[in-house]
C-alpha cells in the first residue's frame, strides 16, 4: 500500500513539474519572438532604453534614495559599454595567426569591427538591468542610506580611469569601434573612408 501512495506522489510531482516545464518554456517562446521582433529597430530600440532610463532617473530623484542601486547599476552599464568598445579578438593578447585580427596597416585588408559584446546584447542587457533596478526601487530593503556624493564621485572616477585605458587602448592598437561599411576603392587606386 505504500508503493501505491508513493508512486501517486510521483506522479503529481512529474505533472507539475512538466506543467512548470511548459510553462517556462512558453514564456521564453514568446519572450524570444519579443526579441526577434524588436531586432531591426535600432532606433526603437535605444529610444525605448533611453526612456527607461529617464523614468529611472525620474524614480531616484522623486523618491530621494536608492542610490546604491543607481551606483551598481551606472557601473553595469559601463562594464557593458566597455565591452561594446573592444573588439572581439583583443590585440593586446598574443594569439596564434588565425586571420581575424585587426588590420594595422593600410595596405592590410579591410575587416570590420567585430565587438566583444554585439549592440543588440547590449540594448537588451542595458534594458534588463534598467528594469531590474527599477523593480528594487519598489521595496524599501534596497534603499540603504549612503552618502550619494561619495558614489558620485566614485563613479566618475571609475569611469574616467576606465574610458583613459578604453581610448589609449584604440591609439595603441589603432582601431576604432565604429565602421560604416567597407571602404569604396576609385579607380586611381585612392580609397574612400567609409561613409
Amino acid at each position: 500500500m505504500m508503493s501505491e501512495d508513493s508512486s501517486f506522489d510521483g506522479a503529481n510531482s512529474t505533472g507539475g513539474s512538466n506543467f512548470v516545464t511548459k510553462i517556462f518554456r512558453s514564456a521564453g517562446v514568446r519572450y524570444q519572438s519579443l526579441l526577434d521582433k524588436w531586432t531591426p529597430h535600432v532606433k526603437s530600440r535605444w529610444t525605448f532604453a533611453v526612456a527607461l532610463i529617464i523614468l529611472f532617473v525620474l524614480r531616484i530623484l522623486y523618491a530621494q534614495g536608492w542610490y546604491i542601486i543607481t551606483y551598481a547599476l551606472g557601473i553595469y552599464h559601463l562594464n557593458l559599454f566597455i565591452a561594446f568598445l573592444t573588439p572581439k579578438i583583443d590585440p593586446a593578447l598574443d594569439y596564434e595567426d588565425d586571420g581575424l585580427d585587426l588590420p594595422t596597416r593600410s595596405n592590410q585588408e579591410f575587416r570590420p569591427f567585430i565587438r566583444r559584446l554585439p549592440e543588440f546584447k547590449f540594448w537588451v542587457g542595458f534594458v534588463k538591468s534598467t528594469l531590474i533596478g527599477l523593480t528594487c526601487t519598489m521595496f524599501d530593503c534596497f534603499n540603504v542610506p549612503v552618502f550619494w556624493p561619495i558614489l558620485v564621485m566614485y563613479f566618475i572616477t571609475l569611469m574616467c580611469i576606465t574610458m583613459k585605458r578604453q581610448i589609449k587602448h584604440m591609439i595603441k592598437y589603432k582601431y576604432i569601434p565604429f565602421t560604416h561599411g567597407k571602404p569604396k576603392y576609385q579607380p586611381t587606386g585612392t580609397t574612400v573612408p567609409p561613409s
